[in-house]
């Protein structure tokens, strides 16, 4: 078998979500949903420029709404943030990004971040995987979003040092699924611990051993990996702030990366009926071949707090209709 070297690797797609299942800072913070007094208390911020993601009831979805977008004027105010420990045993905690695949129509559209609470004492990283590691809270409360890493996988060691996370995983992290499968899953770990400043790469363990080829389908892994040796994982506008199902700031603010042509896109929000709220031209510090970074500021005006959606998309070159479309729950609030 002739290895992939992932860097040049475009990975098929299809059935990804399949095998998946299968396998079973900048910015202020923004206004927190209130918590029902039966659910845990609300959550002192952590290190993070936004609010804990909020994951809603599927079954609170409005009619002709995806699956997992919450609606628009809950009746009961959103639930507790994935990992939120019990009210019963309080604990100083933190929040974290953990990066899961998120899946459209058609096929997959790449990794999302979403916000889990942890705590404080387990130290960033460790936590950070092990929320990673937990997603069916997560995968529960979005119908949209899977985790790549197959259950079972567990956390054996973890070590940072000059900017390079050594992390061991059990064996059931490379086992299963194709190269599609096997590039998300790792891109899943690299996204996760490189929101980290003092992580700039990850190299990959097995077991003890480090890895130099990946899996059944032997993906390359030439030393430690960083975010850019995933960007064929990407959509071509990935918001990376807010996180999937968080609480927008009023102004909300949105950074990620795009590579599009020209490196000019939109970006929108919609109230809870999809009202466009605002509707604003961006630009990407690169484009046309290159992923650049893009950092844009909404004001929007809504009566009261709501559900709402974040939509990037960029204009057809022949008539401007909206291509590449992708939409995202947010929580959105009065000014």
């Amino acid at each position: 078998m002739t290895p992939i070297r992932h860097r040049s690797f475009v990975p098929a797609l299809a059935g990804l979500l399949v095998v998946a299942s299968a396998c079973a800072s900048s910015g202020s913070l923004g206004q927190v949903p209130s918590e029902p007094p039966t659910t845990a208390p609300s959550v002192a911020p952590g290190p993070s420029d936004e609010t804990p993601s909020i994951p809603p009831s599927p079954s609170a979805s409005p009619a002709g709404s995806p699956a997992g977008f919450p609606s628009a004027s809950p009746s009961t105010p959103p639930s507790a943030p994935a990992g939120s420990p019990s009210p019963s045993t309080p604990t100083e905690t933190m929040i974290i990004r953990a990066y899961y695949v998120l899946g459209g129509n058609p096929g997959v559209e790449g990794l999302v971040p979403t916000l889990r609470v942890v705590p404080k004492s387990s130290g960033v990283a460790r936590a950070a995987m092990t929320a990673l590691l937990d997603s069916g809270r997560i995968r529960d409360a979005y119908a949209q979003i899977s985790s790549a890493i197959p259950a079972g996988t567990k956390l054996l060691g973890i070590s940072i040092k000059n900017g390079v996370a050594t992390i061991d995983l059990s064996s059931e992290f490379e086992a299963g699924g194709g190269s599609s499968s096997g590039l998300y899953r790792l891109g899943q770990v690299v996204y996760t611990l490189t929101q980290f400043s003092t992580v700039r790469a990850v190299l990959f363990q097995v077991e003890g051993r480090t890895v130099t080829t990946f899996g059944s389908e032997g993906i390359v892994l030439d030393g430690p990996q960083t975010r850019k040796d995933f960007d064929e994982l990407m959509p071509s506008i990935f918001v990376d702030r807010p996180a999937f199902g968080a609480a927008a700031n009023n102004p909300a603010r949105i950074t990620g990366t795009a590579n599009v042509f020209e490196a000019t896109f939109r970006v929108a929000l919609l109230d809870g009926s999809r009202k466009v709220l605002v509707d604003k031209m961006t630009m990407a510090t690169c484009g046309t071949g290159c992923r650049g970074t893009f950092d844009v500021t909404l004001q929007y005006d809504v009566p009261k707090a709501q559900w709402g959606t974040l939509r990037v998309y960029f204009g057809s070159a022949v008539d401007g209709s909206p291509e590449d479309m992708r939409d995202y729950p947010v929580w959105l609030t009065p000014n």
